[in-house]
């Protein structure tokens, strides 16, 4: 009911201000561009509407009405109890998951991304990716989850913090390989050859006291038109990505400033920081799962028969899975307040390494570029916005010494 009511106050906010273009914006944002930016909102907020209400109907599908105790039987009709068995039932649960997620994906994708100029992908390649990202998690996610739902069974009662070992490494792992064997199997990189930004992104290296592994850009424009730039990997695998898209958009001094923001993040030490943060938060969630498990009143109170005899590991977990995020969503006003002051710690180091009305123009130009509504409303930008509204970054710009 939250999430309706604040997708609801975001169309009535973004619809009231349609017609004109915010004061602040009105030299530099035609109302043609504004108003787009305002029927993209609206459309995907509609999406968001019923993507709403299918989580909350899968929610309770699977836990009250009892789909996942039904799934749990037919999967034990076909296969014997045990590791394997548990394994099928979680594969089972996301299988069923994202093919009940698929025609609402498939309408963002080819309708809404299509009708706004966005969406540059083809039924093929689409293909393609979902061939591709059903093996590549088959091949990385089947390992993870036998071993987790083995050290549930077998790992005693401190079974949660050897899996919590188990699932960093892991997701370090994933960090260093991701960029030399999992992303080029979606996209192509290509070394920067535009040679005046190579100059100016080693410059602003050096300055930063930054080592990458080199620069390269991202065939982005196959899926879509929206742009970005970001870094990769860690330690020694470090690279700075930019979109196609974002090369055709941006001057090379606005793309310097606009990975100067980046660098901001790894001199505010944001990424460590977030890493640190998930890594707490996981382990205190499996310490919580691991008393949950125990207590007959969590399956029953769901909607779940537990076995008397052992074996409800994977029932734990995606019961886990599935209810935890009712209750962490009401602390996504912190989260996200947390990322909006990151991300003006970030702006602050750019204006310090270069001119503040480069970054300005930049934010501006992405801001019209991919669609995004310059009057979103308080109360959703407090729960679910991760970056500050432009109003405020530009006005803080506007004051820097060096604009």
């Amino acid at each position: 009911m939250l999430k309706l009511w604040l997708n609801a106050r975001q169309v009535r906010h973004v619809a009231a201000h349609r017609e004109e273009v915010p004061a602040a914006f009105a030299a530099r944002i035609a109302l043609a561009a504004h108003q787009k930016a305002a029927d993209y909102t609206l459309a995907k907020a509609r999406v968001a509407q019923l993507d709403i209400l299918l989580d909350a109907a899968i929610l309770l599908g699977f836990t009250l009405l009892g789909g996942l105790s039904a799934l749990d039987q037919v999967i034990l009709s076909w296969i014997a109890p045990g590791l394997w068995q548990q394994v099928a039932l979680v594969l089972s649960f996301i299988l069923i998951g994202s093919v009940l997620g698929l025609p609402l994906s498939l309408y963002q994708t080819f309708v809404l991304e299509q009708k706004f100029g966005f969406n540059k992908m083809t039924l093929r390649l689409w293909l393609i990716d979902s061939v591709k990202g059903l093996l590549l998690g088959l091949v990385l996610g089947l390992p993870l989850v036998a071993l987790v739902l083995w050290l549930m069974h077998a790992g005693g009662a401190y079974w949660w913090l050897w899996t919590w070992a188990a699932l960093v490494f892991w997701q370090l792992l994933m960090m260093a390989i991701a960029p030399n064997f999992i992303m080029p199997l979606f996209n192509k990189f290509t070394p920067l050859e535009d040679e005046d930004l190579k100059a100016r992104v080693n410059a602003l290296m050096q300055r930063s006291g930054f080592e990458a592994k080199g620069f390269f850009v991202m065939d982005g424009s196959r899926r879509s038109a929206h742009s970005n730039a970001f870094f990769t990997g860690f330690g020694a695998s470090k690279r700075v990505v930019f979109f196609d898209t974002l090369l055709k958009q941006l001057t090379p001094a606005e793309m310097e400033a606009v990975l100067a923001h980046e660098l901001g993040h790894f001199k505010h030490r944001h990424i460590f920081k977030m890493l640190l943060t998930h890594f707490v938060m996981s382990l205190l969630g499996l310490a919580l799962l691991g008393a949950l498990s125990q207590q007959t009143w969590f399956y029953t109170g769901l909607g779940i028969t537990p076995s008397l005899n052992g074996g409800n590991e994977a029932l734990a977990l995606l019961l886990f899975m599935l209810v935890v995020p009712v209750f962490t969503f009401f602390l996504a006003p912190l989260s996200s307040w947390r990322s909006r002051v990151q991300e003006y710690e970030a702006d602050a180091y750019a204006i310090s390494q270069t001119p503040a009305s480069d970054l300005a123009s930049a934010l501006l130009k992405l801001y019209q570029d991919n669609a995004s509504t310059l009057t979103p409303d308080p109360w959703f930008v407090t729960f679910y916005a991760s970056h500050p509204p432009a109003s405020l970054r530009l006005a803080r710009m506007q004051h820097a010494p060096n604009v």
